[in-house]
Order: structure tokens, then sequence, then C-alpha cells
């Protein structure tokens, strides 16, 4: 922030009070109000009807601060039911509410004419008045909806009313009652045969007193006597106690389904806002993007990129594609999938009762799913693996890195479309997609862990290169979005130079939840880091804004050496195409702070790394598949029994018989829960005879400790192609 902009704000502070001296504040008592619940006198029942009208609501409006930048704005408020609410305009109560205030509990302050503070959960609204007649009408107003507010209030603790409770808790609670009212009942039956039992003792005792006895004797009779007497005075106590607890439990339930009933509605009102939030999040998208040149933000935040400290050369703006671009048709495979069937989702009806849980713990109907699994999502990755054999070729490290770069942000440029959602593989479920003949590599994949959700991936290429990744699925459902972060790192390894670069994904976010298209985006920082040669890539994935003038999906980079001297910057989206260019010069520029200065990079015009392939035709009734994504789910002869093709409800999902898919994926689902169970047995029955158990341990891949990091990870073993050659699977588990 610059000195000339710090003095403009400094000069723009709120001016509470029109005079010179500090602002200063008086606290309204809230009017007493009678016991009785009549509402008091006349005066205060003719100032009810003045302020709140035969409603009981108050409305106009009045100016609330805002922000230094704002000050104080116009806004229109409705007092009613002891709640203060405010909107922009008068039109917004029909479907926005800025902010509600609750009187019970806040403190009205006064301050100079027209002024008033409201004080409520922590935070203060600061309100002004047009004329200092509206803001003692205003006053008189609140402080009287404030009393109602606390008298109400105290007034449903001490009554018997129980509010609109649900039947089932009314018969519930009322069995309760009825059940301690019996218990009571038997307990005054008992007290009353104690009652008689001890009158006949003690008239017994009586007579023996009278008996003419020895003196000893007589003492011991009056003593029994006394002790039965307080028998029976404790049996009393007894009894009113438990009359007591009987009147106290009645009390409690009242309060309690008063409470319970305070919950739900707070519930459904909460739906019922996250709702309307999305619907007016859809309203704003789709105006923003009808017309995204006049657009303006009207809220108290904007999003602008001052923090950043770097600044790219223009250059990169107008690039010229100078490698041409084609689309990768693979051989011999299909180029098709039967169209998605147009059934109507409600996602919104199954998620909203599972916020804050994993995604993979919800119990979900292939209806939101598309028609490849997790671990062929996972191989999807490879769908520009000629940017690998380009760079296999690269005698300069740093211009394999910008290569390697932008294969990591091509392997997004799919999922810009697809916002359904894979299929979790089962425990020892694997893949394999071999593409020697046309591309050069095989790959494999295998479920090494259910929870987390963990899968191993391993490719080699004949054309120089080998990668293999662990990754762990942690996914989160937030109420309006969805967010999967990715967890683990993904190596790569070129065969001739020994280049080992190793880096992480970013996180995905699913948006509109709840109302609207359903659209995801990327968002993150990438970091890729050259074993051998130090050397190191920075990309950035910004997160999309409404606000925002850059474009949408951008990612930009820098590659570095080990001195962080930057020798190419890259620049472009992840959805479309990367570009690089070479830097020749580099400073300091002007417009950050003093320790933190921009820098500023010329450059060689730009060169195209990669564009992305058009989609087939007809993509969108095919769950906008790629060309790769296509055949990752064609039947194959040969593969392992437990390859992700052969799963019933995929293959009966991709069909579009999904009712029979969902009824083969609860199947599946409840046979891994009974597998999991015997495995969690026969781990305990192992560690007990202290032994290593091997039941539950992945197949074709080991956990290994990374020499460099330190880190555990699962690697290939090998051996899944040797079993393909001679078709020997009798290791495989029977999953499916």
């Amino acid at each position: 922030m610059s000195w000339q902009y710090s003095r403009r704000l400094h000069w723009s502070l709120p001016r509470v009070r029109q005079r010179g001296d500090a602002p200063r504040f008086r606290v309204i008592p809230p009017t007493s109000t009678p016991r009785d619940g009549t509402g008091g006198d006349a005066a205060s029942a003719a100032l009810s009807l003045r302020c709140l009208g035969s409603s009981g609501r108050e409305k106009g409006w009045l100016f609330k601060w805002t922000n230094y930048l704002k000050g104080y704005q116009r806004r229109w408020f409705v007092l009613s039911n002891g709640l203060l609410s405010y909107y922009r305009t008068q039109a917004e109560m029909a479907h926005t509410c800025r902010g509600t205030i609750q009187l019970a509990t806040a403190l009205i302050e006064v301050g100079d004419p027209c002024h008033l503070v409201l004080n409520s959960g922590g935070r203060s609204y600061y309100l002004k008045a047009s004329s200092e007649g509206e803001c003692q009408r205003w006053i008189a107003a609140l402080q009287l909806a404030k009393a109602n507010a606390i008298h109400m209030l105290h007034q449903s603790d001490d009554s018997g009313d129980e509010g609109p409770v649900s039947q089932t808790d009314r018969t519930l609670a009322q069995g309760a009652l009825k059940t301690l009212a019996s218990k009571l009942d038997d307990l005054g039956t008992c007290n009353e045969l104690i009652g008689k039992h001890g009158v006949a003792l003690q008239r017994s005792l009586s007579e023996l007193e009278e008996l003419q006895a020895p003196n000893d004797s007589g003492d011991k009779v009056k003593a029994v006597n006394e002790r039965a007497t307080l028998f029976r005075i404790t049996c009393n106590a007894m009894v009113n106690a438990c009359r007591d607890f009987l009147e106290l439990a009645e009390l409690q339930s009242r309060r309690w389904q008063r409470a319970l009933q305070y919950e739900r509605e707070q519930r459904h009102h909460l739906e019922e806002t996250i709702e309307q939030l999305a619907k007016q999040h859809n309203s704003l998208e789709r105006a923003w993007r009808e017309s995204p040149n006049t657009h303006t933000g009207d809220g108290e935040v904007d999003a602008s990129d001052e923090d950043e400290d770097t600044e790219f050369f223009d250059a990169m703006e107008d690039s010229p594609n100078s490698d041409s671009n084609h689309v990768q048709m693979p051989k011999g495979h299909r180029n098709r999938i039967p169209d998605k069937p147009n059934y109507s989702l409600n996602l919104w009806s199954i998620m909203k009762n599972c916020i804050g849980k994993e995604l993979s713990k919800i119990p979900m109907p292939v209806n939101f799913n598309e028609p490849l699994s997790m671990l062929q999502r996972l191989t999807e990755d490879l769908e520009y693996s000629e940017l690998l054999d380009r760079a296999a070729q690269c005698t300069s490290s740093q211009e394999q890195l910008c290569l390697v770069a932008a294969f990591s942000v091509s392997s997004y440029s799919t999922t810009v479309h697809r916002t359904a959602k894979p299929f979790n593989p089962l425990l020892g479920e694997t893949y394999e997609l071999d593409r020697l003949e046309e591309y050069g590599y095989r790959s494999v994949c295998e479920q090494v862990s259910h929870h987390p959700p963990a899968a191993a991936h391993y490719v080699t290429s004949q054309r120089g290169w080998s990668l293999w990744q662990d990754i762990t699925i942690d996914s989160k459902f937030r109420g309006k979005y969805l967010s999967i972060m990715p967890l683990g790192s993904i190596h790569l390894q070129f065969h001739s130079s020994g280049n080992h670069y190793v880096w992480s994904k970013v996180t995905s976010t699913v948006h509109n939840i709840i109302v609207g298209k359903l659209w995801i985006d990327q968002s993150g920082d990438i970091k890729i880091f050259n074993r051998r040669t130090k050397d190191t890539c920075h990309l950035k994935f910004s997160p999309y804004s409404y606000f925002s003038r850059d474009v949408p999906r951008k990612v930009t980079g820098v590659v570095m050496d080990i001195e962080d001297k930057a020798h190419y910057i890259l620049s472009g989206t992840w959805d479309d195409k990367m570009e690089y260019a070479k830097i020749v010069e580099s400073n300091r520029g002007c417009g950050g702070t003093d320790t933190k200065q921009k820098t500023v990079y010329q450059t060689l015009p730009p060169k195209l790394l990669w564009k992305k392939y058009p989609l087939p035709e007809n993509a969108e009734n095919m769950h906008y598949f790629s060309s790769l994504a296509l055949t990752l789910n064609e039947s194959e002869e040969g593969v392992a029994p437990t390859d992700s093709r052969l799963r019933p409800d995929q293959r009966l999902m991709e069909a579009g018989l999904w009712d029979e898919a969902n009824t083969q994926k609860q199947r599946l689902e409840e046979r891994q829960r009974h597998d999991r169970r015997r495995r969690e047995a026969q781990a305990a029955l192992a560690l007990g005879e202290g032994r290593e158990d091997e039941s539950c341990l992945p197949l074709w891949f080991e956990k290994r400790s990374d020499p460099e990091s330190g880190e555990s990870s699962y690697v290939y073993r090998g051996g899944y192609w040797e079993c393909k050659e001679s078709q020997d699977w009798s290791q495989c588990p029977r999953i499916f």
C-alpha cells in the first residue's frame, strides 16, 4: 500500500460524532415489562401501536456503516418479532436478507443525534437515521421490541407450552412421563401400606408400654416406637421427593422439546438459506457470463493480484502456435460409447445430510457416476504422453522441465466438463493399459488401500521414461462445493539422462452442488523438482473468480536453476494450452513494497508447448469423454480378473442400465464390508500369534521408503505383465 493511499484512507475514517471529540454512547435499558404479561400501562400500549403497528412490524430506511472506503450506505431495515433485518433495497425482501440482529440479546447504544449502535454476538452495527426524530422513533421501537422479546423468552421458559414438536417426540416424552407417574403411584401405594403397618406397629408398641413391665424393657419398647415413627417420616419424605422429581422431569421435558424444536427450525432455516444463496450464486454467475466486460463487484471485497511478486512480459499475450497439434486417435479402438440416459438428478437431496464427510464414505448411487473407476481416471493422466516422449529427446534439462510442467498441467484438461464421480475401486482392484504398439508405453494400477482410498500406478515406456505415483484421495463435502485433495507424489525418470522429477497434484473443487450447473475448478501450486540438477518449476493455478480480470483457469510458471535464476516462463490455461518463452533479461520493477518488489521478465517470442485435443463428436452425450477415455473401459481379452473393465456395476452403468447397476453396486459394497471384517479378524489373530498378517497386502505393489525424502510409498514390485503373458492369475483375489 502506497503512502498516498494510506493518507486517503486516514481521511475517510468514520465520524460517528459531528464534533471533534470522540463519540460517546449511552446504553438504553430495556423497557420494564410486568411479570403478569399484560404489556405495561396505557402509555406503553400506545407506544407499541405507534411504533410497531398492528402487525408488529417497523420498516424504513437507515444508513449502515459498511467499510472505510464506502462509509455509510443506505439500507432498508425491517423490525419484526424481535428481529431486525436489513436489505439493500425493498425488492430484496423477497429473496435476499443481508443480515439479522436478535434484539433479545442485543445491546442498544445511543450516540450523537441521529446515531445509534447495536452490539450483538460480538459484532457492532453502526446505524444513522436521516433526522433526529426518525432516530428517536427507531430507538423507541427497538427498545420496545427488545423488551417484548425478553418477556416472551421468559414466558416461554416458565409456561407449559411445548411448541410445535413432532408427534413422535411428543409421544415418546408423554410415554416416559406416564411411566414415571405410574412408578410414583406404586411408591404411593407402598407408602400407604407402610403407613398402615406403621400405625399398627405403633399401636402394639403403645399397648406394650401400658403393660406393667420392668423399666429396661419399657425403655426398649419406647425406643422401638420412636424408630417406627422415624421410619414413617422417612417414607413420606421419599414419596415427596419422588413427586418433586416427576414435576421437575415434566418441566425439563417441555424445555428439551422446545430446544429440540428450535434446533430443527434452525437447521431448516439454514438449509433454506444455503439453497437461496446457491440460487443467487447461480444468477450472479449467469449475469456475469452474459456481460463479462461490464460487470462490477458490489461486494465489500475485491479480488486483486497486488500480492503477486512476479510480472510477466506482455509478449506472452499473442502467442504464435509454433507446433502443430492433432487429435490423438488410438488405432483399432472404439470411438463412442452408449449415450448417457437423460435422467433428472437431485444431488442436494443426497448430499445435504453428508456435510463434512469424506466423499468415499457417502453412499452414492451410480446416477452421479461416470462409467470409469478412479484407477482409469488415474491412467487418463497419460492422455498427452507424447509430451514425455519429446522431453526424453531434450538435451537441455531446463527445456525438458518445461515439457514436464506442460504434462503435469495437461492431466487436468480432461476434467473441465467431467463433474461426475468415478467409481471407488474395491481393495485389490486393478487396471492395465497396454499401448506399446501405438504409443510405446504400458501402465498398471492397483487399489492398495480402501480407507483411506489409495491407488498405486506404474508406467514404463520404450521411448525413454518411466512414471510412478502413489495417490491418496482426501475429499470433503463443504455444503455448497466439494473439495478433492490428492495426497502423494508423482515421480518421473528419464532413462538416458537420469533426470528424476517429483511433484504433487493440486486441489479440485466441484461448485454448485446445491443449485445450478455443476462446474469444476483447479487451484493451488505445483512445485516440480529435478532431483539430479536441482532445477525447479513453480506453477500457480489461479482459482476462478467472478471479479477477476484474468483469463479463467489461468496457469503461470517459472523455471529456475539451483541458484534461483529464472530461465523460462510458462503461461496458459489448464483447459486449453501452455506456452513457454526463454527469458533474456529480468529486473526488479516498481509497484511493490520495499521488501517485496515485482520482477519483470523480458522474453523471446513464446512457443507452444501443449494444446488440448478437441473432444470427439457427441461428447456431451458421452460424459464428455476424450478420445482416450472412450477406450479405457472397452472389453479386452486376457486382463486380470480384478481389472476395472470387469466390474459388473460399471459395465451396466455404461450400457445405461442404471437400476441394475445400482443393485450390483450394493452387492459389491456389502461384499467388500464382509471381506473387511474377515481381514480384521485375520489381522487380530496374526497379531495374537506374533506373526505378520499378509492377507491385505497389495499383489503388484509394495511399500518402500524413498531413499532421498524418507517417505514411504507404494512401488511396483513387478510380475504383472509376466502373469499376463502366461495367463496365470491364480494369485488374484475374487472381488467381483
